[in-house]
């Protein structure tokens, strides 16, 4: 038999308190992973495609309008009416969005274009001859979407 040595027990037990050690880092480690995963892996590249969308719809919404105003007719004491539909992406990341245009409050030229969601919201001017038009209106982003030139003024015909 051998004698009893008190080492023996404590090398037993360190091993077991370093283990014990170990694992609670890795764990608090795997923690803040998992927490972090969302933030930086979903949230981030969502918000980033979301604004780029938004700016490239508000910016072609605003290039439709211009270029119905170029090709509307105008003639004097006589009815012009040109309307087209155009299409937007239905969803942006698997959400819907609202397209508004803000007309200015009484300043010629600052007219824009809101884009807005559930996390997001841009604006966008519309520029040169687009501005001077006095525009108004709302769509959503399902569906086909109208855009309407009346030459009298008087909105249009529904």
């Amino acid at each position: 038999m051998k004698p009893f040595n008190s080492d023996y027990r404590e090398e037993g037990v360190s091993s077991l308190i370093e283990y014990l050690q170990i694992s609670g880092i890795l764990i608090l480690f795997i923690i803040i992973i998992l927490l972090s995963i969302y933030p930086v892996f979903i949230e981030n590249p969502l918000y980033t495609l979301t604004h780029h969308s938004y700016i490239d719809i508000g910016n072609g919404v605003s290039t439709r309008i211009v270029d119905l105003y170029i090709i509307s007719p105008y003639v004097q004491n006589k009815d012009g009416l040109v309307v087209t539909n155009f299409d937007i992406p239905d969803d942006i990341a698997g959400r819907g969005y609202f397209v508004d245009i803000k007309p200015s409050e009484g300043k010629v030229g600052e007219d824009k274009i809101v884009v807005s969601g559930d996390i997001l919201e841009i604006d966008v001017s519309i520029p040169g001859i687009g501005s001077t038009l006095g525009l108004k209106g709302t769509t959503s982003s399902t569906g086909v979407n109208n855009i309407c030139y009346n030459s009298t003024g008087g909105g249009c015909p529904w």
